[in-house]
């Protein structure tokens, strides 16, 4: 028997994409990372929204306890700008908070842009439920990704949420061993 498809949220916190104005390469590129990365049958719960705090919490709610995914993925808002909001929204929503997932992702990001220490990517839990801030840009959307994505699937375990596996010939991830 097959196991049902697990439900990932990716979130585009981003104004202009919400209007139609900008077209979203984050979400996408989140979506292509994840069906080259994961191994285990996935469906992808996509949202496009603006930057605004309640907006943003709400949609993080709903994929999290009415959608039920284990994982939310956000992309945009991440930034020193106004209008950035997008690790407010993720703290006001969350039972914990996993800053070693932003300071993992900001490390990477240094060895290539200065401007790195800008970023406050952040992640944190809501109830069994992953949620993971990531900068805008495909390229920097991996290079965070390929950092951090090793210790998602045991959080997820560790959070009570369904058991992922990583394609092996693209990613191992870190389990302990029993």
């Amino acid at each position: 028997m097959t196991s049902p498809a697990v439900l990932i949220g990716v979130v585009t916190v981003s104004d202009r994409a919400s209007r139609g104005e900008y077209e979203d390469r984050g979400g996408p590129a989140i979506q292509d990372y994840l069906a080259e990365v994961l191994r285990t049958p996935h469906l992808i719960e996509p949202r496009v929204i603006p930057d605004e705090l309640e907006t943003v919490a709400e949609t993080l709610r709903e994929l999290a306890d009415r959608r039920g995914c284990c994982l939310i993925i956000t992309t945009g808002g991440t930034g020193p700008a106004l209008r950035d909001i997008t690790p407010e929204a993720t703290g006001d929503v969350c039972g914990k908070m996993l800053p070693g997932f932003g300071e993992l992702m900001r490390r990477v990001s240094l060895e290539k842009v200065p401007t790195a220490i800008l970023s406050r990517q952040t992640a944190g839990i809501r109830g069994h439920s992953l949620i993971v801030n990531l900068p805008g840009q495909p390229k920097a959307i991996r290079e965070c990704l390929d950092a951090v994505f090793p210790a998602i699937p045991y959080c997820i375990d560790l959070i009570e949420g369904p058991f992922l596996e990583t394609n092996p010939d693209r990613m191992i991830a870190f389990r302990p061993k029993k």
